[in-house]
């Protein structure tokens, strides 16, 4: 299934060069006249956003500031004039994924949105593994959670032990616990989950 791109900009003229250059290209596309518009749609359908930064309403940077509210992994490359640089790259530092400088070039637009599309789906796929690691690590005791907090921290049996002043032995039937409720094979394992649950890419 192709990826779905939305094009909020004022300029009617820009939109239909855009969805023309990405419908060639195989790409579904649905295009706003405002920002305002974009936002009464189903913001959740859609892949990549393409939005320019000047509009009148909501601009650019409203726009990016609302959808961080709502949805945090959906990919935007904003359109810039010239002389705007500067203020596309404080977009970017806000979020945004690229942005393309007006006279707009085919091939480097397309490129740019492929990009930003791939960037979309890596933020999907990890928000969808923090959101499982979450879960799993919700099911821990106090006590399980601390010991595993212990061995993510590269400690041993032992030093756990003398750290939580428990027996080794006691860590070790812990240790299993926390590996069957992560559904871990080793230790590994169990750090990966600890370092997904623990990112900030989840929306």
């Amino acid at each position: 299934m192709n990826s779905t791109i939305c094009i909020v900009d004022d300029d009617d003229d820009v939109r239909l060069s855009l969805r023309t250059l990405l419908e060639a290209d195989g790409l579904p596309v649905k295009d706003y006249r405002s920002a305002a518009a974009f936002l009464c749609d189903d913001i959740f359908a859609v892949d990549c956003l393409i939005a320019d930064l000047r509009m009148p309403g909501m601009d650019g940077f409203a726009l990016q500031e609302e959808l961080a509210r709502q949805r945090r992994d959906l990919p935007i490359v904003f359109l810039s004039g010239v002389g705007e640089v500067g203020i596309a790259v404080r977009a970017m530092k806000a979020g945004a994924v690229d942005f393309i400088e007006k006279p707009i070039d085919g091939n480097n637009f397309l490129a740019c949105i492929r990009r930003a599309l791939a960037i979309g789906e890596h933020e999907r796929l990890q928000s969808v593994k923090t959101k499982t690691s979450r879960h799993l690590l919700s099911a821990l005791t106090p006590r399980e959670n601390d010991v595993m907090e212990k061995l993510v921290d590269g400690m041993s049996n032992k030093a756990v032990a003398q750290a939580l002043g428990i027996s080794p032995r006691t860590v070790e039937v812990y240790r299993a616990q926390i590996m069957n409720k992560l559904k871990a094979g080793n230790l590994s394992d169990i750090v990966r989950v600890a370092l997904s649950a623990r990112s900030a890419s989840i929306v």
